[in-house]
């Protein structure tokens, strides 16, 4: 326990031995243990019943007589009227929002440092009678504000930026000093600000983020780390973690290795979900593995934050990643999702295939893209008529996301037509850099690849595999820019009345086309998506409105799904779940204007909705472990939800 200028909090001599003891809670099973005293340096007894609930005996005076007004301790337990799983200790679910709580910290809870604690500074927001309570009389101008005066406040400063990377920066500095502020601003201004704190402009800050790094966020594991993992996670101040993210660095989004710098990634998802699915921001844990990075530009780079060596590879990275996750599950338990993100092809489904029986892992680069994909290609089928049977699909990228919703979709034609899964793959054609993948190429192929090599001639180029093989469906995974040319999509045009087009790959400058382009080149009748966002086009007089198939869509109501369920395992029927759930979302006034998916402003609805979907599919395949099953699942999901709003301070 750390005070502002680097001394141990509990060394400090106004505060009692007793205190000291529960320096080693930290290392404990307990969720964490909270000192408070005010400014007299009275001593205080603290302890923990074990079950995530703080006994506080109040201050004592030298002589060691209680100046509480209560003999009795007093107990911090919010898990009594807490919709969430697990005692809700910062008071942070919508079940909790009328309870009064106490701003517990890690060092003394009041005056200069409270205003220092992200979890409880509301700043100007903090009420005359807080002020009075908690010391803080001087420490702030007179006014008092509202925390929505607050968000327009701020929005106000941030339209002023012309720099994308200028607002992420200015977001990130406000999620270390005002934690409900930044969520609350988040959430209530979701379609402006998601693109600044996710793809694009995260790609910009993974790239520059030895540059504009400040002050660390999450766990960074090393090769220096290894055969100590186990106390470098026990370092993390919070043991009730439920979602943990976790990245290599070697595949970052469209944009390669970026080694340890791939840390802005982990962050950026874990915001969305609490911003988005309401998984709690203190049961968050991003973590980047370092193994060395194969970029030369930031192994020369003076300002790289990363270990200045070669990735390691094989046997090496094998054991580091082994360790990493016995270590997980040994401090955090069976029951927190992991979720891996942005690795290399080859190490993201051997990693995916290795511990998906033994710990609750998802990929959200092979589950969360084929999971969304999927949802938009059902809700466009709602209007444009037919089923996913009647469909052919040709990918461009035969790699992680290419795949994965190949494979979700081939089992979803199974599920509709009782087709064996080898048979509905027949259905989907996939092109790597090498060309059409086909049985002549079965010796060279890499093992993710072979489900989809069909008996067929080689086709080289992109355009020629378009007109013989006649999609109705064009997906791109590639994370090559404008590979999506003219020819091509003037092809799809030619073929198909309604020609769905989706350019999935990000950043935006790795998109396949733009959405200009396919509107423009299909004579405006493309149904097209795309992975980053695009500005609404006007095609003779009419406005078309480009769809965003985010992975935002899916993944932070699939974690609360598998959180509020005690899921111990993913199963793939929970993502076909969660993709009917979206889709079902999507109606025929948003199809009308071009979109394929709902608008993001409902998307705490739609994150509720989807969490119950998965939940219910949890109980229903015995995978749950929180029993009984409540009763109705959506209002049991929006009573879990992270509330941003300011609580009342004691």
């Amino acid at each position: 326990m750390m005070s502002l200028n680097g001394s141990s909090f509990l060394q400090h001599p106004s505060v009692c031995k007793s205190c000291r003891t529960f320096d080693a809670a930290r290392r404990s099973p307990v969720a964490f243990v909270r000192v408070r005293s005010g400014p007299s340096g009275g001593r205080c007894r603290v302890a923990s019943d074990g079950n995530g609930r703080v006994l506080v005996d109040g201050a004592l005076d030298e002589d060691g007589s209680s100046s509480s007004s209560s003999s009795s301790p007093s107990v911090l337990e919010m898990d009594s009227k807490s919709g969430g799983p697990g005692p809700d200790l910062y008071g942070e679910d919508r079940a909790t929002e009328d309870q009064l709580v106490t701003p517990w910290a890690v060092s003394v809870a009041s005056g200069y440092n409270l205003l220092r604690d992200p979890h409880h500074n509301k700043a100007l927001s903090f009420s005359e009678k807080e002020r009075d309570a908690h010391y803080l009389r001087g420490l702030l101008p007179p006014v008092v504000v509202s925390q929505d005066l607050q968000v327009k406040k701020l929005m106000h400063s941030l339209r002023k930026y012309q720099v994308p990377l200028q607002k992420y920066m200015a977001m990130m500095d406000l999620q270390e000093t005002n934690e409900r502020l930044f969520y609350k601003l988040l959430i209530d201004h979701v379609e402006e600000l998601l693109p600044v704190v996710y793809t694009p402009t995260v790609g910009e800050a993974c790239q520059k983020y030895g540059s504009i790094f400040r002050r660390p966020q999450g766990l960074f594991i090393s090769l220096k780390e290894k055969g100590k993992i186990l106390e470098v996670l026990k370092n993390w101040p919070q043991r009730n973690i439920q979602v943990i993210v976790v990245t290599d660095g070697e595949r970052i989004l469209g944009l390669g290795d970026l080694g340890c710098q791939g840390m802005g990634i982990p962050v950026g998802k874990l915001s969305l979900y609490t911003a988005l699915g309401g998984v709690r921001p203190s049961a968050c844990l991003p973590v980047t593995i370092d193994v060395g990075t194969n970029n030369e530009n930031l192994l020369k780079d003076e300002f790289y934050i990363g270990l200045r060596q070669r990735r390691a590879t094989g046997e090496e990275y094998d054991e580091l990643l082994h360790e990493f996750m016995s270590a997980v599950k040994q401090i955090f338990g069976e029951k927190v999702l992991i979720q891996f993100e942005d690795f290399a092809n080859h190490n993201a489904f051997e990693l995916l295939e290795k511990y998906g029986t033994t710990h609750l892992v998802f990929n959200d680069d092979i589950q969360g893209t084929a999971s969304v994909v999927l949802a938009g290609l059902i809700a466009a089928l709602k209007f444009v008529g037919g089923t996913l049977a009647d469909q052919r699909f040709l990918f461009l990228g035969a790699g992680e996301a290419g795949t994965g919703i190949a494979e979700l979709m081939a089992l979803e034609i199974s599920k509709q037509t009782n087709v064996p899964v080898e048979e509905a793959r027949k259905k989907i054609w996939l092109v790597d850099s090498k060309g059409l993948i086909v049985n002549s190429r079965w010796e060279s192929l890499q093992q993710f690849k072979k489900p989809w090599a069909h008996e067929h001639e080689p086709i080289n180029e992109l355009v020629d595999a378009v007109k013989v093989i006649k999609p109705t469906v064009l997906i791109g995974t590639s994370g090559v820019g404008s590979t999506f040319t003219e020819d091509v999509v003037e092809a799809m045009a030619a073929l198909n009345e309604k020609p769905i087009i989706l350019a999935l790959s990000n950043p935006t400058s790795q998109s396949e086309c733009t959405a200009e382009e396919a509107y423009k080149w299909s004579q405006g009748r493309a149904i097209f998506a795309s992975g980053s966002p695009f500005a609404p086009v006007e095609y003779k007089g009419k406005t078309l409105v480009p769809g965003q198939a985010n992975n935002a869509y899916i993944f932070p109501g699939l974690g609360l799904g598998l959180i509020m369920s005690g899921a111990i395992r993913v199963h793939n029927d929970m993502l076909l779940a969660a993709s009917e759930a979206l889709a079902a979302q999507v109606t025929r006034e948003n199809f009308d204007k071009g979109l394929i998916y709902p608008p993001f402003t409902d998307i705490r609805k739609i994150s509720a909705q989807i969490a119950a979907d998965v939940a219910a599919k949890a109980y229903e395949l015995g995978l749950a472990t929180r029993l009984p099953q409540p009763k109705d699942l959506v209002k049991y999901a929006e009573s879990c939800m992270y509330s941003p709003t300011y609580r009342s301070y004691r």
